[in-house]
């Protein structure tokens, strides 16, 4: 009986184990890489924007020291005019932490790069991203347009409408109908979102390409099954500035 009552004690003093959660029950697939996209976009003001963009290219190198600058655009079409758009690429958060202190502590960049630029500004926009796990960033194989389009799915994340969204994105690929450069999913801003960027080598490329995947059966197929999932989406039509990394 003493022994049974030991045992007893021994079994009530250990450690609860934390519960083991059920990977069904995930949103998707996990996040193990730190590396993270911010987007930034600029609205500026009307008539001030080939002032920002000269200034910008003048003294871009006082902010790419600190951190990579992904790539650069200019808005064509799509939403509000007057406003460029911005990928830059952080290790992880803390690495992100440090760039903010070090830009902070750079008066060369305040005076040349900042405080010039924030007179020409309305608004500003920044959203944290991921690059889905299925995806690698890549690079075009020469100058052309970019397209930022941006899906807005239901509520459940990736395990809800991954598959369907990535059968969708790999149908235009697969068919060279257009060139992927990455696929980004929302961790800060608006959640359950979707960033696709493609790469075409004019706007009438894109268009005609738009025009063929239209009549393909197999990517009618795959949007049809994505789109059920799909609340809205929008697009720009990106034009490369002159010192974007990605042209």
């Amino acid at each position: 009986m003493l022994a049974l009552r030991r045992s007893l004690t021994r079994a009530l003093a250990a450690p609860t184990m934390a519960p083991q959660v059920c990977s069904s029950f995930a949103t998707g697939p996990r996040q193990y890489d730190g590396t993270f996209y911010e987007f930034r976009t600029y609205y500026l003001k009307p008539s001030k924007m080939n002032e920002f963009l000269e200034n910008v290219k003048k003294n871009i190198h006082l902010r790419t020291v600190h951190s990579e600058l992904v790539g650069y655009w200019s808005v064509e079409f799509g939403g509000r005019m007057n406003k460029v758009f911005h990928i830059w690429k952080y290790d992880n958060f803390a690495h992100r932490s440090e760039v903010r202190k070090a830009l902070a502590k750079d008066k060369e960049w305040q005076e040349q790069f900042l405080i010039p630029n924030l007179a020409l500004i309305d608004k500003q926009e920044s959203e944290i991203t991921y690059l889905v796990p299925w995806c690698k960033l890549v690079k075009p194989p020469k100058e052309g347009v970019y397209e930022l389009a941006t899906f807005q799915m239901k509520p459940g994340g990736p395990a809800l409408w991954g598959d369907p969204f990535k059968r969708a994105v790999h149908t235009h690929v697969n068919q060279g109908y257009t060139k992927l450069v990455g696929v980004f999913h929302a961790e800060y801003g608006v959640l359950n979102r979707d960033h696709v960027l493609w790469w075409n080598e004019s706007a009438d490329s894109r268009a005609a390409g738009r025009h063929q995947s239209h009549e393909d059966p197999r990517v009618v197929a795959a949007v049809r099954e994505s789109v059920n999932f799909l609340e809205s989406q929008q697009n720009m039509l990106l034009i490369p500035t002159s010192f974007s990394p990605l042209k």
